[in-house]
């Protein structure tokens, strides 16, 4: 007698949305652009040189790259001077932001999120995917859950087999 199981995808058949951040992942490399460099003695900004290495430097070694502009120094540095930057960058760089890493990859996933059509998650059960090879800031996954919390029937964390509940409309 030979006994025939079939094998059921409970998961596919639960109705679960899968929704991972990765996906969102914006390619290009990262760098931050640290005005300190630019310091007379590491404390102040001339703005005649500043201005001048300005004019001269090659920016267009930032093409294609997700800047942040910091000054790791202690030193008052005038908001003019940022901004001026940001006009050498902005025909090179993919992404100009104020801050570090972290404030650079918090801005590339929130304009990321933010470009989406959530209406087609609407009265959906979601699962947000947790863990994955790509560092997503926990940023992105607040402003995920904050979107979706609007028109999603669920959200849940983690993967579709074992999930952690987050929130559940009431109808």
């Amino acid at each position: 007698m030979e006994i025939q199981q079939t094998i059921v995808n409970k998961v596919a058949q639960s109705g679960l949305v899968s929704f991972d951040l990765a996906d969102l992942h914006v390619s290009g490399e990262r760098v931050v652009y640290d005005i300190k460099q630019n310091l007379f003695h590491g404390l102040i900004l001339k703005e005649k040189d500043f201005r001048e290495f300005v004019k001269t430097n090659d920016w267009q070694e930032y093409f294609g790259k997700h800047v942040g502009i910091i000054c790791s120094a202690d030193a008052i540095v005038p908001t003019w001077a940022y901004m001026l930057l940001a006009t050498k960058l902005a025909p090179f760089a993919s992404t100009i932001v104020f801050g570090d890493l972290s404030v650079l990859e918090t801005v590339i996933y929130d304009r990321a999120i933010n470009s989406l059509d959530f209406e087609k998650y609407r009265d959906d059960r979601i699962v947000i995917k947790g863990c994955g090879e790509i560092d997503i800031p926990v940023s992105a996954f607040v402003t995920l859950t904050s979107k979706l919390e609007k028109i999603a029937k669920s959200i849940m964390y983690g993967e579709p087999c074992s999930t952690v509940p987050l929130f559940k409309r009431k109808d």
